[in-house]
């Protein structure tokens, strides 16, 4: 009478070991070009968010006959022509958690700014300014 044992199933050392320097090779390919679109697509939600807002300061002036001196106004205001809220939502800041830097131009129109991840003036990648009026700043620090 012969007896048969079980053969053990499961994965060896070398095996688990293979896996793993595979799976590090692929994180270290793979990763970077991932988490680098991370950046971008944060300064494009910076550029759509100060594109609403933009509307909601020209809806403003359409009512008011003026651009608002802060963007709080969009908000409340006791002004007789006001019609607002003009924002469903208190004002956001930008992805980077910075308020957005509102000017108002000697020409009579309005800029936005979002100062990117670094929240100071200026900077390159990530940390590069946005402009609503026409891309990017340049540099100015």
């Amino acid at each position: 009478m012969k007896i048969h044992k079980k053969k053990e199933m499961g994965f060896s050392l070398i095996e688990l070991l293979i896996v793993m320097v595979i799976m590090g090779l692929l994180a270290a390919l793979v990763g970077p070009r991932m988490f680098g679109k991370v950046g971008k697509s944060k300064q494009n939600a910076a550029r759509s968010q100060m594109a609403l807002l933009e509307t909601a300061l020209d809806t403003y002036r359409l009512d008011v006959g003026k651009y608002p001196s802060d963007l709080q106004s969009l908000r409340t205001s006791d002004g007789e022509k006001w019609d607002g809220p003009y924002l469903p939502k208190a004002v956001p800041k930008d992805p980077w958690g910075h308020p957005y830097v509102y000017k108002r131009t000697d020409n009579g129109e309005v800029e936005m700014i979002s100062l990117g991840a670094n929240g100071t003036e200026g900077g390159e990648g990530e940390d590069k300014d946005i402009s609503s009026r026409g891309g990017d700043e340049e540099d100015t620090g």
